[in-house]
């Protein structure tokens, strides 16, 4: 099954989430890093959401930001 990504920025508490799927209660969550959360599928294991606590504080602080995972990109079809 194909999954694209989704990025959502929440001002008000100034996260950014990033989904191949809504959250939902049954997933298990680790922090990965410094204030970067992943939830995981319980199933397989695999992170469906991560969210990046005091992103635009990340981005004033330092010129790249990372994410502590690997991942294979490719164009979806549509």
């Amino acid at each position: 099954m194909e999954t694209k990504l989704t990025f959502q920025y929440d001002r008000d508490v100034d996260i950014l989430y990033i989904n191949t799927c809504e959250p939902y209660p049954e997933q298990e969550s680790e922090e990965l890093d410094d204030e970067i959360i992943a939830r995981f599928n319980p199933d397989t294991g695999e992170i469906e959401n991560l969210e990046v606590l005091f992103f635009s504080t990340r981005l004033l602080r330092e010129e790249l930001f990372q994410l502590p995972i690997a991942a294979r990109l490719q164009l979806s079809g549509t």
